[in-house]
């Protein structure tokens, strides 16, 4: 399917056998994306390494940092983080944020956002965690409002039980308009969902076809129940891939990262692995689903090949 946009991301800053300096790696891995024709390219935004992908002791930059630096070594991919937990920052910071990342990169950001959940790294770095997802997703509301309010509005105030803001300034405005779209990570169906189908531009999913199918079809209803456009919003997906020009090289690819029968199976329970014929026909499924706009993250980022290898995929879907 030659329409179909894709972004990948980042979720790890370990680069084995480089010797170049970490954030070089980056920026080179960001422009082999833009050149192999990725819609978008996201960062994490965590201060630990998260369970799944390593220990918590591996490098980790600050993401909207990083993607003001990626921004500078690129000229047309989209930036964004998958996706900012609300715990993190006023909304209102958040909002300043994007829209400079906006005016850096002449209009390519994307404002990913969730309620957030690492309760690790949150009590690491001195920051009030919320004790039940309720209580989390509850400030998400209220701090959707804000950005919104922000991004779009001159001098807005707000007067919530979590944010206030009063007559707030947020100068330069956004380079898009009428703001940078805000995409809502999660797949909570009683309220992540609700809060996409009222807020959001985007909405992010994981699962194999038949959950997304299952997720989407609550969305619907969700923005039934408001009022809301269900094709107005953009309907992502995540997910892990490890891709190879044939079957050779995906022996030696696993070998690599999944030496024992157990490791595989449990690769192969969360990710989309196979030669570019067989990861096209996994994205067919996904598309089929209904996701308009798969972002993948790879094992094996760092390799030259790696994101022109998927870009083909994906013309093969």
């Amino acid at each position: 399917m030659a329409d179909v946009r894709f972004g990948m991301q980042l979720p790890s800053f370990s680069f084995p056998r480089s010797t170049q300096p970490l954030f070089e790696v980056v920026k080179r891995i960001a422009r082999r994306a833009e050149a192999a024709e990725f819609d978008s390219f996201w960062v994490m935004d965590h201060f630990y390494q998260i369970r799944g992908v390593g220990p918590a002791e591996e490098p980790m930059l600050e993401g909207w940092l990083a993607l003001a630096g990626i921004a500078s070594a690129t000229e047309r991919i989209r930036l964004g983080t998958m996706v900012s937990g609300n715990i993190y920052r006023n909304p209102a910071l958040l909002a300043k944020m994007a829209t400079t990342l906006d005016v850096i990169s002449n209009g390519r950001a994307f404002v990913g956002v969730g309620a957030g959940w690492n309760r690790e790294e949150a009590e690491g770095y001195g920051f009030e965690f919320p004790e039940t997802p309720g209580d989390r997703l509850r400030r998400l509301r209220e701090a959707l409002q804000v950005l919104t309010l922000m991004l779009t509005q001159e001098r807005p105030s707000f007067q919530g039980r979590y944010y206030t803001i009063d007559r707030a300034l947020n100068n330069p405005r956004p380079v898009q308009q009428p703001h940078p779209p805000i995409l809502i990570g999660g797949s909570g169906e009683r309220v992540t969902l609700r809060l996409v189908a009222r807020y959001g531009d985007a909405c992010n999913l994981f699962g194999g076809p038949e959950r997304v199918r299952h997720l989407l079809g609550v969305l619907r209803e969700h923005c039934r129940a408001v009022g809301r456009n269900y094709h107005e919003i953009l309907k992502t997906s995540l997910g892990t891939v490890l891709i190879a020009r044939d079957e050779q090289q995906l022996a030696q690819k696993l070998q690599a990262v999944a030496p024992d029968e157990a490791s595989r199976q449990a690769l192969a329970s969360r990710a989309m692995i196979g030669t570019v014929a067989q990861v096209a026909e996994q994205l067919r499924a996904l598309l089929d689903a209904g996701i308009e706009y798969p972002i993948v993250n790879f094992l094996d980022a760092w390799e030259e090949e790696t994101p022109a290898l998927f870009a083909e995929a994906v013309r093969l879907a």
